[in-house]
């Protein structure tokens, strides 16, 4: 399982790998940096540490691109295996629009299917909803916020996982 988007003439330009506890400084400023969660979403955020221990207990995997001055992450996602659920997902702002998050969702149902995963859960930012459906997932119902932590409602959706053919 090796998802990736090619440049012209064949060689990767962006691939996924399993995230390592290196990446977590990495990951922790593209959470925190992104623009998604500015204004009214800035507290999700405003303390967010993906961590190495994070890393080291559950499937995360990054995407990333071989640039002349090294490895850059160009997004992450995190699958959770029980129950079922993509936990986090970001794009660096700087990769929006280029496939990064089609690429991510690609590459989690691979992993999902592999895994024996029926389904997972989603449980997004609501800007976020529309990118979720788009990739085929289902709105199964909305979380009810939790103030302090998360001030607003957010939308419940769900992938099917089809068993490989």
């Amino acid at each position: 399982m090796n998802a990736s988007i090619t440049r012209r003439g064949g060689a990767p330009a962006v691939t996924v790998r399993r995230a390592t506890a290196r990446d977590a400084r990495r990951l922790t400023r593209l959470v925190r940096g992104s623009s998604a969660y500015k204004g009214h979403y800035a507290s999700m955020v405003a303390g967010y540490r993906v961590g190495p221990d994070y890393i080291e207990a559950h499937h995360v995997y990054v995407a990333v691109d071989q640039a002349a001055e090294g490895e850059r992450v160009l997004g992450f996602y995190a699958l959770l295996t029980a129950p079922p659920e993509l936990d986090l997902m970001f794009v660096a702002d700087r990769a929006q629009g280029l496939g990064i998050g089609r690429l991510l969702i690609a590459d989690m149902r691979e992993r999902a299917r592999a895994a024996g995963l029926t389904h997972v859960r989603v449980v997004a930012h609501p800007p976020a909803e529309g990118f979720y459906r788009g990739m085929g997932a289902r709105r199964t119902g909305t979380v009810l916020a939790r103030p302090p932590a998360v001030a607003w409602d957010r939308p419940e959706l769900e992938f099917i996982i089809p068993p490989a053919a």
